[in-house]
């Protein structure tokens, strides 16, 4: 078991990283998270300001983490007003997590129109299935399938993992990601919009999920997903006059998005974790 002692000046929470909806192959058991990051599994807790944790180096933790970056700084930049106040007082040491690009876009595909457990159910189906093993002391588990794998499957070869309309884009998508090996380093060198547009040429992939893939994936912390806990507090705080009732539309996603952006600055996806756990909590 390796240790990993936080500085005070570093605040970290790893029950709020873990939960908070930015990644789904992780449960908490007995005090104990674990999952597979990558095709690494990996056992961690936090007691205090030690981090015990196996299956990863001290590197991978740091780098996964996101525990070399200065989150006071961070939440000091994005500190602009009473709404954002409250909720870094209420969660602060909850961090971005630096996630493979490729299980991001398999991830956010399946979470569309979907709760936590559900898409956790969909990932997990698709790992068990098609993904290599893992050596895990906690039983079996898979690591999430290269696309190349997936892009060898025929039509159909989907049906028992139950994604429903999303099967119809993972094959497509895993397609054009084996097509282009690359795509990732592509992405990684360009700016935050053009990168977007880029992602969004996948199938399944529409502004959200893009906005997702590059907050998570890319680590582009300007991003600033808009999902159904965000509209409602930047409706009631931040830009009443550009929501409207019903489904949310193309326009107002990125009248929102770009507010939202505007006002929290290059940070601006730090800012929308707080806010979505502050709105999903009833904080603000």
């Amino acid at each position: 078991m390796k240790k990993y002692r936080l500085s005070a000046s570093r605040p970290f929470d790893l029950d709020r990283t873990l939960a908070c909806g930015q990644a789904f192959r992780w449960e908490c058991r007995d005090g104990w998270w674990q999952g597979v990051a990558g095709k690494k599994w990996v056992r961690i807790r936090q007691d205090g300001d030690c981090l015990r944790y196996e299956g990863i180096s001290e590197s991978f933790l740091v780098h996964y983490f996101g525990l070399d970056l200065d989150l006071n700084a961070i939440l000091a930049s994005i500190n602009r007003d009473p709404v954002i106040d409250r909720a870094i007082r209420q969660y602060r040491g909850l961090r971005i997590l630096r996630q493979d690009p490729w299980e991001c876009l398999l991830s956010f595909i399946c979470a569309q129109n979907a709760h936590i457990p559900f898409i956790t159910r969909m990932i997990t189906a698709l790992a068990d299935t098609f993904g290599d093993p893992v050596d895990a002391p906690w039983g079996d588990a898979h690591a999430l399938p290269d696309a190349g794998v997936l892009s060898a499957l025929g039509d159909g070869a989907l049906d028992s993992c139950r994604l429903g309309y999303r099967a119809r884009y993972i094959l497509p998508a895993a397609r054009r990601a084996a097509e282009d090996p690359a795509w990732t380093e592509k992405i990684r060198a360009l700016p935050d919009d053009t990168g977007r547009q880029v992602l969004m040429q996948f199938p399944g992939v529409g502004p959200k999920v893009a906005d997702c893939i590059m907050l998570f994936g890319f680590s582009h912390y300007r991003s600033f997903p808009v999902d159904v806990w965000i509209r409602r507090v930047m409706a009631r705080h931040y830009c009443p006059g550009e929501c409207r009732d019903g489904a949310l539309g193309c326009r107002e996603y990125e009248t929102v998005r770009r507010i939202a952006q505007e006002h929290f600055g290059p940070y601006a996806g730090y800012a929308q974790e707080y806010l979505f756990m502050a709105s999903r909590e009833g904080l603000v």
